[in-house]
């Protein structure tokens, strides 16, 4: 029967820096305050890390209002611009939408507003486009922003934001923080892992300089090298690239440009997708792509003509395989960000799912000794967090009407899971999406990248049909007027970043 193990739980070491590491640094050094723990974070300067993530999604800020950080200033040092949402083109018919963060329209009697759109539709009245009802895609294709409020009233309440920054800036900067509270580095590499010989509990690791360092918690946070989960303790790995293809990226970044976007731009290409995204310093630009359906050279040459400014470092190649471990906690080892698993950045989620893995370990964090219910709860959450975003990411790939290359007509016949077949024609018949379990994309992710990519759902809520045409289209009117307008009324981006965290 499963129940308490291994040893009482006082010293947590953390192997790696980088943004995985220095976030887990950082959360326990300000929520883990109770005498008795210490922490420790070991790294190698020798050791480069992943370090292109330059996009987030809104949850970020609430991590950091959580470490008490100043908005202001933690922008500065990593030199962010806001983002809005992503503009994916090329990948659906329309040419080009925008996944928003925030809401189209307003719900009305407990029923999404698409309802309510596509009823308009079929019912002749010229409503315009399902983006003409967000204010986070008017404001982002106007260049335009200003903090939501919190007016329930105000169209203003009805969206969200994150960040564009450095993640390298970002690491440093909450190593800084977490230093200042207590947490200690250790410099140096790891040759060998101490393993208890009665149940391969990691006991400690001795550096190259012949130092071990003990503890009864490790975290690890090495990258795709999972130096402990998977070197030392086999924790295995789900290949999931029969689903998602891409298994390279080659980034490089540019000579920063005006307007500043407020918004990331990913664009469909011949054997996956570009990114452009915008920092106060630079622009962040990369190419994801299969290698089964394009060379390194071809790779090269198609970033190369999509960056449209000037290089300011070479293009540096990255390999990895979409997926995740099959067991992230596994005895007094738990695995975040890289060496957990990799889910490719299309939809900016992998500092989220650093993120919520923190948090998640805090509320589960042993009391006394570890428990195998928390590791089996752990990975049991873990687990849905990366099949939920995972089909989430294949909808993009398989919902297309691309087919003028070998990977688009791969993708598009590719068979897919159930749970995302069930998810695709419920919508296409109902117009409905349900979310499980805290899922991360909300009702309007899901319906905008359908809709975006082609699928117009058959029917609507028979709730939407209560409405004559007349009450429908001086709504619908009267909302879309407000939201140009609105929209119109917000200071422009760049100068909104130069007042507020110029750098």
């Amino acid at each position: 029967m499963p129940g308490r193990m291994g040893i009482q739980v006082h010293r947590i070491v953390i192997l790696g820096g980088g943004t995985a590491g220095w976030m887990c640094a950082a959360a326990f050094s300000r929520l883990l305050r109770a005498p008795g723990y210490s922490v420790r974070l070991i790294e190698s300067d020798d050791i480069g890390t992943v370090g292109v993530g330059e996009a987030t999604l809104p949850h970020i800020k609430d991590f950091n209002d959580q470490l008490g950080i100043n908005e202001a200033a933690f922008m500065r040092a990593t030199q962010a611009t806001f983002k809005l949402g992503i503009e994916f083109r090329g990948w659906g018919a329309s040419g080009a939408y925008v996944h928003p963060f925030g809401a189209f329209g307003q719900d009305w009697a407990g029923i999404g507003f698409h309802h309510y759109w596509r009823r308009a539709r079929k019912a002749g009245i010229p409503v315009g486009a399902l983006e003409d009802y967000s204010i986070a895609i008017a404001a982002a294709r106007a260049y335009r922003f200003d903090f939501p409020t919190e007016d329930a009233n105000s169209l203003r309440s009805h969206y969200a934001y994150a960040y564009h920054f450095d993640a390298g800036l970002y690491a440093l900067y909450l190593r800084k923080y977490s230093e200042a509270l207590g947490v200690k580095r250790t410099e140096g590499k790891i040759v060998k892992v101490n393993q208890r010989a009665t149940d391969g509990f990691i006991e400690g690791v001795v550096l190259e300089s012949g130092a071990v360092v003990e503890g009864e918690l490790f975290i690890d946070c090495s990258g795709m090298r999972a130096l402990l989960i998977e070197q030392t303790l086999g924790a295995g790995y789900e290949d999931w690239s029969h689903w998602l293809p891409c298994d390279r990226a080659i980034a490089m970044p540019s000579q920063a440009t005006r307007p500043i976007t407020p918004y990331t731009l990913v664009t469909a290409r011949a054997a996956g997708w570009t990114w452009r995204i915008p920092l106060q310093s630079r622009i962040g630009n990369g190419y994801v792509y299969a290698s089964r359906f394009c060379d390194d050279e071809t790779a090269r040459r198609t970033l190369v003509d999509a960056v449209d400014s000037a290089p300011v470092a070479e293009p540096r190649q990255l390999s990895f395989t979409p997926g995740r471990r099959r067991e992230p906690w596994l005895r007094n080892c738990l695995s975040l960000g890289l060496a957990s698993g990799f889910l490719e950045p299309l939809e900016s989620t992998s500092i989220h799912l650093i993120q919520r893995a923190i948090l998640r370990l805090i509320r589960m964090l042993p009391q006394g000794r570890i428990s195998e219910r928390d590791i089996m709860e752990f990975n049991d959450q873990q687990d849905q967090d990366m099949v939920q975003i995972r089909d989430f990411l294949i909808l993009h790939y398989h919902v297309t009407e691309r087919r003028d290359s070998l990977f688009w007509r791969h993708c598009a016949s590719m068979p897919i899971p159930d749970s995302l077949t069930q998810k695709i024609e419920l919508f296409r018949e109902t117009g409905r999406v349900f979310r499980r379990n805290e899922e991360l994309f909300a009702e309007n992710s899901w319906v905008q990248v359908m809709m975006g990519q082609g699928i117009m759902p058959r029917s609507y809520h028979p709730i939407a049909g209560k409405l004559t045409e007349d009450e429908l289209n001086r709504l619908l009117t009267g909302l879309r007027e407000s939201v140009t307008r609105t929209a119109a009324s917000l200071p422009e981006h760049a100068a909104y970043v130069a007042q507020y965290c110029a750098i």
